[in-house]
């Protein structure tokens, strides 16, 4: 199913956007809505291969795009992969941080490395890509956006890791969009539920009647697509959201605000 965007095309010409985690699932979502749109766009991911792959399903329908092999851990490699965009579209507008990793399991289960593992991937890695990036969006109007997820306000059993990478992300977002703010630097994140067609979403319900289950808690009950990513990216990306700064932007269908199963209105109603 593709969702119909409400928003009108061309929204983004003449805009460059960078993408960070982008060879497949969410990012790439996104990615490819932004090409759309009219931005050229460049992503990197640690797989040469894979974000070779990820630029062709834009290339392939015309859109100015390229991909860059670069480990969102490695400060260098991302501040390279910025300055090669540079190079080849001229100048950075907007800025999406993506990449993650996860696994479940609980504290007492989870090494030393795997924690450092997902805290350098998710908050490491989203700090190197704002941080580097600032040097080439240091303008009003640029727009610098990360993905978060819910674990990152609300504790979660066997998430312990991913809890605590994505909360420091919310505050890093918030911190960030304060002391750049007054450059005219807009910096947000975006926080996705259940998103359907999605390696997390495999993960946590496998089967039909676990997705059956988990629908039933979330107040819209069913989960989101990835273009209602990419549309919340888009609008956190232009003129409309000019006045929007800080923001942990909720895009999970009421998920976050609580075990929904019993929520239904009553007959008569």
């Amino acid at each position: 199913m593709t969702l119909n965007s409400s928003l009108k095309d061309g929204l983004l010409a003449g805009k460059v956007a960078f993408v960070a985690g982008a060879s497949s699932g969410i990012n790439l979502g996104v990615a490819q809505r932004l090409a759309e749109q009219g931005a050229k766009v460049a992503v990197i991911s640690r797989s040469a291969e894979k974000i070779a792959a990820a630029a062709k399903t834009m290339t392939d329908k015309g859109y100015p795009a390229i991909g860059i092999a670069a480990d969102v851990r490695d400060y260098a490699a991302v501040d390279a992969a910025l300055a090669e965009t540079v190079k080849q579209f001229g100048k950075i507008d907007i800025v999406l941080s993506g990449a993650a990793g996860n696994f479940v399991a609980p504290a007492l289960g989870m090494s030393a490395n795997g924690f450092k593992t997902v805290v350098d991937i998710d908050l490491i890695g989203t700090f190197n890509v704002l941080r580097a990036c600032f040097q080439h969006l240091n303008r009003p109007g640029a727009s610098l956006v990360s993905i978060t997820a819910g674990q990152g306000e609300r504790p979660s059993m066997f998430q312990a890791h991913v809890c605590a990478a994505k909360a420091g992300i919310n505050m890093l977002t918030k911190c960030l969009a304060m002391e750049w703010g007054p450059a005219g630097v807009r910096v947000n994140a975006i926080s996705p539920g259940p998103i359907k067609e999605t390696e997390g979403m495999a993960r946590l319900a496998p089967t039909e009647q676990m997705e059956t289950a988990l629908k039933a808690r979330i107040p819209l009950r069913d989960y989101g697509e990835k273009a209602d990513i990419a549309e919340a990216v888009i609008y956190l990306s232009t003129e409309s959201a000019r006045y929007v700064n800080g923001v942990i932007l909720q895009v999970d269908g009421g998920s976050g605000l609580g075990d929904a199963t019993a929520n239904a209105i009553p007959d008569g109603f």
